[in-house]
């Protein structure tokens, strides 16, 4: 269970990658700063009570930044010493959704640019929603598609790729070849 400087961890809904990213955070013998993309709505009881269930779940020594857009500023500012995990990509995507692509283009930039400076380990939690039919709406195909790309561009830097299903994890990067990389 060896997560080198940056690993990604994705999988599809309920398959353990937060808690396979929660195992690599407390293994890796750094301070551990948990950071939560989502926003709560005191409306939604729903996302409170799956907030509660990963907020049970983390040791109380570990620190919690709440960082709902600005992510690359917070990798920037990570220490050696630290281990990042953030939880998650996916959430952080949608509240920057409305974005055009030009600027979307230029945070995504900037997150893979904050991914490389960082001396931080930074370990990020995905999800996979493109497996599945196309979405009948706009919205939901720019969301699946720009996610997609976010995951894909964060592989590219990362030293280990879990991919989570069913509660059981393997690094794919480690097992797999890079798509156009050329060698088969």
């Amino acid at each position: 269970m060896d997560c080198r400087q940056i690993c990604l961890v994705t999988g599809p809904a309920r398959s353990g990658k937060s808690e396979w990213a929660e195992a690599l955070a407390t293994h890796s013998g750094q301070s551990v700063i948990y950071i939560a993309t989502s926003t709560l709505d005191p409306a939604d009881l729903d996302w409170q009570r799956r907030v509660a269930l990963h907020r049970d779940r983390r040791p109380p020594h570990w620190h919690l930044q709440e960082v709902p857009i600005a992510l690359p500023e917070a990798i920037l500012v990570a220490t050696a010493g630290d281990c990042l995990l953030i939880d998650s990509l996916g959430t952080w995507l949608a509240n920057l959704l409305e974005q055009d692509d030009v600027t979307w283009q230029v945070t995504l930039d900037a997150l893979i640019a904050s991914l490389r400076q960082t001396p931080a380990t930074v370990i990020l939690v995905s999800e996979e929603t493109g497996w599945g039919v196309v979405p009948a709406y706009p919205l939901g195909r720019l969301f699946r598609d720009r996610l997609g790309t976010l995951t894909r561009q964060v592989g590219t830097v990362a030293s280990a790729v879990y991919l989570v299903v069913a509660g059981y994890a393997v690094d794919v990067k480690a097992l797999g070849k890079e798509v156009g990389a050329g060698d088969f």
